[in-house]
């Protein structure tokens, strides 16, 4: 707070041997009304200035003898008696030029951070410097931004706030760029988030701060930038990183910004709500510059957050380079993404899905590239390496792309052509299980139920059914959605479980080995009539199952004799194990042997397929529900 106490101007005292009349032309205070302010001392009024759309009534000589501009004003009037004077470009309007009126006047007022910025214009403009007048208005301006106002963050971030409206006298003056400085400076300042002096060695000294302390090391001096309008907000933050601040500690700081400057935009519904042309524009911009500022380190910005400004670009229809640089941020960091992150509405009033899946394809074909290619593009990493992704990222995002595709399916504008394509994204070689594909396919199927024939195929033609589950599996069995050759090639593969699942029991070993090639169904000749076949594979598949059943009771039959004759004698015990259980094991794996022998035949499609005998298929018949 300065104080004007010793540039008061004396005051001659109001007398009671004044006359009446010129009581009546003259007034002992400065008198307000709602056409004009007067400064008064006794003296008559000889010049009337308007500025910032007031009318002041004032004196020449107090005005003259410190504003050079009014100076030379003044003697160009004509008017010995009563000039008028118009200042309409004042910066500060009517306020500042009133304080600085006071100041001629020598009338008391306060220098404080609120006003200094238009004080220190409003006396560049009117000229009132050290050569009309010692310790003038202007000198008085500058010894409070050195000595008070530039001090901390928090004052020279108020007074930049207030030069924003002083354009372009503020920056004639340098006020913009030494608080910018200021800010800048004193934000480096903190070694925790400065970036460290390198040695002659080129080793820095100072390891940078975790990410997850960085929102506290900046937390007590962020929310004063906040208030900035965006042009002065990215010089300041550009400022900063010139002077060493850490690009990725700016994250917290453009990320509260966001927050506040895109309040009330609303960015999940389909249809594109109505705002101010102007509040648009604003916001357009902020988006826009926010996506400049964003740092280049992998990791150092949450997907959350991306996804966020892109849903609101796509909003707000900002530049083309600005989407796809979110786009290309979001795919580089795909493996984190949740799948809120990927469903992003469409705004366009064509009448197509309701999500953007356009959008959403270009970001997985980003992060596809990445992991191919090996290389992030020119992304930075923050230990300095560039290194590809591990074997888990490709494994979410995997799952990420079958959540995606089981969300959209239920879009009944959802074309079969489009379905395939985001699908047919993620490599084969990363798909080890095909149940959310499956789960995917199902819906879509559900969602579209006129679809034809042919295009069932095609969307079906998508999922590895060697790949389901055995869960996966019994529910396809029975899903009447799928074509018919997808059911057979379902149970043929159940099939080749099983047969696995008894073979392996005998020989003791638990690798499973790969399940044979597909079989092509749709071009296969010997196929006729397919829905008999269907059934017999799933008679068939029902039998391997009870046989199942029984070789293992029988397995555990044969154990309880083997353990208690290991109690007898040795002899016992040795007649034991090399008779009865190598006649009992061989009999049955005999039995199962030949039942498998008879699907062979089937199962490849030959001529010499078998027919089930009467009593199997009654058998299949009356417990075929039992167990799927």
């Amino acid at each position: 707070m300065a104080d004007l106490d010793h540039e008061k101007i004396g005051q001659q005292p109001a007398t009671n041997t004044v006359c009446a009349k010129k009581k009546e032309l003259l007034s002992t205070a400065m008198k307000r009304t709602s056409e004009c302010r007067i400064f008064t001392q006794e003296i008559p009024i000889d010049v009337i200035i308007h500025a910032g759309g007031t009318a002041f009534s004032l004196h020449k000589f107090p005005l003259v003898s410190k504003c050079g501009y009014i100076r030379k004003l003044v003697s160009q009037s004509t008017n010995d008696n009563l000039c008028t004077i118009q200042l309409p470009d004042v910066p500060g309007g009517a306020e500042a030029f009133e304080l600085a009126a006071k100041f001629c006047y020598g009338v008391n007022f306060e220098i404080t951070i609120e006003n200094i910025a238009m004080l220190r214009c409003a006396a560049e403009y009117l000229e009132m410097t050290e050569e009309y007048a010692v310790r003038n208005l202007v000198g008085r301006t500058e010894a409070y931004l050195n000595d008070v106002a530039l001090k901390s963050i928090a004052g020279a971030v108020c007074i930049l706030h207030s030069t924003q409206n002083l354009i372009p006298i503020a920056e004639e003056v340098k006020l913009v760029s030494r608080c910018i400085d200021t800010i800048a400076y004193l934000a480096c300042n903190d070694s925790r988030i400065c970036e460290p002096n390198k040695g002659e060695s080129g080793i820095e000294g100072v390891k940078c701060c975790s990410m997850d302390n960085l929102e506290n090391i900046v937390d007590w001096w962020v929310e004063d930038l906040t208030v900035l309008r965006i042009d002065m907000f990215q010089r300041v933050l550009i400022a900063m990183v010139s002077r060493g601040f850490k690009q990725f500690a700016l994250v917290p700081i453009l990320m509260l910004y966001a927050q506040k400057s895109l309040q009330g935009l609303e960015t999940f519904g389909n249809r594109r709500k109505k705002i101010d042309p102007r509040q648009e524009h604003e916001k357009r911009v902020v988006i826009e510059t926010i996506v400049s500022l964003l740092p280049r380190e992998k990791n150092s910005i949450s997907v959350s957050f991306l996804s966020m400004l892109l849903k609101s670009a796509i909003h707000l229809q900002t530049t083309v380079a600005s989407r796809l640089d979110l786009e290309k941020r979001i795919g580089l960091q795909l493996g984190q993404a949740v799948l809120d992150d990927l469903l992003i509405p469409s705004f366009s009033l064509t009448g197509d899905t309701l999500l953007d899946v356009d959008t959403a394809k270009r970001i997985v074909t980003y992060y596809i590239e990445f992991e191919l290619e090996g290389s992030w593009l020119g992304y930075g990493h923050m230990g300095g390496d560039l290194l590809s992704p591990p074997t888990s990222d490709m494994e979410r995002v995997r799952k990420l792309v079958e959540s995606y595709l089981a969300e959209i399916a239920s879009d009944r504008n959802l074309t079969v052509s489009k379905f395939r394509s985001v699908a047919e994204l993620v490599p084969e070689q990363a798909r080890v299980r095909d149940d959310g594909m499956y789960r995917a396919v199902d819906v879509y199927l559900k969602a579209h139920p006129a679809l034809s024939e042919t295009e069932r195929k095609k969307v079906c033609s998508l999922m590895d059914c060697r790949k389901l589950s055995p869960e996966a599996s019994a529910h396809a069995a029975q899903n009447d959605r799928l074509p018919v050759q997808t059911t057979v090639q379902v149970l043929y593969n159940e099939q080749q479980w099983l047969r696995h699942i008894i073979n392996g029991s005998f020989t003791g070993t638990d690798e499973c080995p790969d399940l044979p090639h597909k079989f092509n169904l749709h071009d296969a000749t010997d196929f006729h009539p397919v829905s008999s076949e269907l059934s017999s594979l799933k008679r068939e598949n029902q039998e391997l199952k009870i046989e199942l059943v029984k070789m293992k009771m029988r397995l555990q039959g044969v154990e309880k004799p083997g353990d208690e004759s290991a109690l007898g004698s040795p002899s016992e015990s040795s007649m034991a194990s090399a008779d009865k259980p190598r006649l009992a094991r061989k009999s049955f794996i005999s039995s199962v042997s030949r039942k498998l022998g008879r699907l062979y035949p089937f199962l490849l499609g030959g001529d010499g397929a078998s027919t089930p005998s009467k009593d199997r298929i009654t058998q299949g018949r009356d417990r075929r529900h039992s167990i799927s």
